[in-house]
């Protein structure tokens, strides 16, 4: 026997041990259920109330997946000048307004002012909105609106700015003073920011994985070492894939489940691979297409 294969085979036995023995003193740690995730079936959310249909987080948008019968929307949430809590993706108003500038330049009543339909571009092509006045809306008043339904609120502001700053306390004072705990998940693309907002929450609220979670669970499941990662969220929401990363696995999903952590798929907006996603189980989708969704929507609820 060759001095590398020596190496090599000392190399192993030494990886083998290593394993063995992170895996007799490490045991998953599975996450304590929250309210808000109790579901006997696959739930359909709609994405900023269903941008495909109408202007993503309008009243309109919301009201028209209300009425096709989804479980929840997802809310990208910025804070404007005063102060508020707007549901609004982007940090700029320019990509879906008549308008120009940052959100945080903006007082709610000077984005009111503003048309957010103003470059929504229907299935034909058209932009049907653009002599309307489509209003922004805060966080409170969607809440307000629909006390029945489930609100994936998703923090947008960096942890690096003033307004990230005071978003996660801004936000549990709203949910606690709404007491909605049963009502809302909290997530952001920040993982700091979940932290953040859970110094607050203290686990009473359930919690979305942000992107360094996300990667986290992935390379702990693709490796040999995934008994030593313990979930510090309540739920998965991801793409089938982003990057480099593939999350449409069923070894995922059930990597995961097994955790007490169920996944959500995102941008899901065709009906085969809405079902084939919920067949591998995922725990629902978010879908900008709620129309597409009704079909499953009708099936589940029977």
């Amino acid at each position: 026997m060759g001095k590398k294969t020596k190496v090599a085979l000392a190399i192993a036995a030494a990886s083998a041990a290593a394993w063995a023995g992170t895996k007799a003193i490490s045991k998953p740690q599975k996450r304590e259920s929250k309210e808000a995730l109790q579901f006997e079936r696959p739930i359909i959310i709609a994405q900023h109330g269903g941008a495909g249909l109408a202007p993503e987080h309008s009243l309109l948008a919301f009201e028209r997946a209300a009425e096709i019968g989804v479980d929840g929307f997802t809310v990208s949430v910025r804070l404007s000048k005063d102060e508020e809590i707007i549901a609004f993706h982007d940090a700029t108003v320019d990509r879906t307004t008549n308008g120009s500038g940052f959100i945080k330049d903006f007082t709610f009543e000077q984005l009111k002012e503003l048309n957010i339909g103003y470059n929504f571009e229907d299935l034909e092509g058209a932009f049907p909105y653009r002599e309307q006045h489509v209003l922004a809306v805060t966080l409170r008043q969607l809440i307000e609106t629909y006390p029945d339904k489930l609100f994936i609120v998703n923090i947008q502001d960096s942890p690096d700015t003033y307004e990230g700053s005071l978003m996660p306390s801004k936000l549990w004072r709203l949910i606690e003073e709404l007491n909605i705990q049963y009502q809302v998940i909290v997530t952001s693309p920040y993982s700091e920011q979940i932290d953040r907002f859970n110094l607050y929450a203290q686990n009473r609220i359930a919690l979305g994985a942000g992107e360094g979670d996300i990667k986290k669970a992935m390379t702990s499941f693709t490796s040999q070492f995934g008994h030593l990662y313990h979930p510090k969220v309540d739920l998965f929401i991801v793409p089938l894939k982003q990057g480099v990363f593939n999350y449409d696995s069923p070894r995922f999903v059930k990597f995961l489940s097994e955790l007490n952590v169920p996944t959500i798929y995102s941008d899901i907006d065709d009906l085969v691979t809405m079902n084939r996603v919920i067949r591998q189980g995922a725990m629902g989708i978010v879908t900008n297409r709620p129309d597409i969704a009704e079909v499953i929507i009708q099936k589940v609820s029977q």
